[in-house]
């Protein structure tokens, strides 16, 4: 049985439309990751750690090869304090 041809030119906008969708979001989302892909499933240890990286090297991605941390890293904490 042949495919109308008027459905063919929708089927192909649609088509084309969620593959620049899919690709727009795959290049924010890398971009927003350093190049890296996204990460799922993190529980408690992978943000602490995300966060203690954030906080020696300014990227919640990058890491530091450096074994001493820098010296703002002893006040730079990820605890707020409350006013009493």
């Amino acid at each position: 049985m042949p495919v109308p041809l008027l459905s063919v030119i929708p089927m192909g906008i649609i088509t084309v439309l969620f593959a620049v969708t899919g690709t727009g979001f795959s290049a924010v989302s890398r971009m927003a990751n350093d190049g890296k892909p996204m990460r799922h499933n993190l529980d408690d240890w992978d943000r602490m750690m995300l966060r203690r990286d954030y906080r020696l090297t300014g990227s919640s991605r990058g890491q530091a090869n450096n074994p001493q941390a820098p010296p703002e890293f002893a006040t730079n904490s990820f605890w707020s304090t409350e006013r009493v």
